[in-house]
């Protein structure tokens, strides 16, 4: 799943930080070229994609079609087939007689998506602090070491796809590829809502988060492990109702 974001991210050009997208909220599309592979529709959908997800196209925004299409350099059809595929993803919505928004974030659904990773990463952990895999342990401490030079640097999507390697790391270790795909799913979930939790100061509040598990897990001491993470996606929660005070607009009701 990681592999295949970055794949998306490289092949529309489109992981540009929201905070420095110019006045047009499409700044962050990139024009088509004609060495793309794949249809039209599935070069727009990735970079439509891509643009909520790091919230260029922030939650609520009217999207303009005529817009897209001069961005893009594509006529209105593939534009349409892609967002159709969006609004089956949850990601965008059809409003009856506007036309279509990209969907605010339910901090409702976010809840359950939390509890599901919860309790299946806590369990996760567990197991993982009584392997303590050599090899394993060293990756896990290579990632952290590029998690804290991208989180003093203060580059936010990078930092964001070493935090999905270090979960994608501890799913892998155990070996269930059920129990990874569901949390794939859940956490996928969630990508637009941890974009806004993105500040340094939590950068390196998820880096301390991070140390802590993979401390314990070094230990071995699978309790604490545990403990560690449940508190880290508790975290998660807690950050994500101080957000919604601050930006209501982005939240549905």
């Amino acid at each position: 799943m990681l592999a295949s974001r970055l794949k998306i991210k490289h092949t529309v050009n489109a992981s540009v930080d929201p905070q420095n997208v110019a006045t047009t909220p499409y700044a962050a599309l990139q024009k088509v070229s004609s060495g793309e592979r794949g249809s039209l529709t599935d070069v727009v959908e990735a970079a439509l994609r891509e643009a909520i997800l790091t919230l260029a196209l922030e939650p609520g925004l009217m999207i303009d079609k005529i817009a897209v299409c001069e961005r893009m350099g594509v006529s209105r059809f593939p534009v349409s087939s892609a967002l159709a595929r969006l609004a089956h993803a949850g990601l965008v919505e059809v409003l009856p007689q506007r036309g279509t928004r990209v969907k605010p974030i339910a901090l409702d659904d976010i809840r359950q998506h939390l509890f599901i990773r919860s309790a299946l990463e806590v369990e996760t952990v567990r197991v993982v602090a009584l392997m303590r895999e050599r090899a394993m342990l060293a990756a896990l401490a290579t990632n952290l070491e590029q998690q804290r030079s991208l989180a003093e640097s203060g580059d936010r999507l990078a930092f964001h796809e070493l935090d999905l390697a270090f979960h994608e790391m501890l799913l892998d270790a155990v070996k269930l590829p059920r129990v990874k795909e569901i949390v794939a799913v859940s956490r996928n979930a969630l990508d637009r809502a941890r974009q806004l939790l993105a500040s340094p100061e939590r950068l390196m509040h998820t880096l301390e988060e991070h140390e802590r598990i993979f401390n314990a897990i070094s230990a071995g001491n699978g309790d604490v492990a545990a403990k560690a993470m449940h508190e880290h996606l508790e975290q998660v929660v807690a950050e994500l109702h101080r957000s919604a005070k601050a930006r209501p607009d982005l939240f549905e009701p």
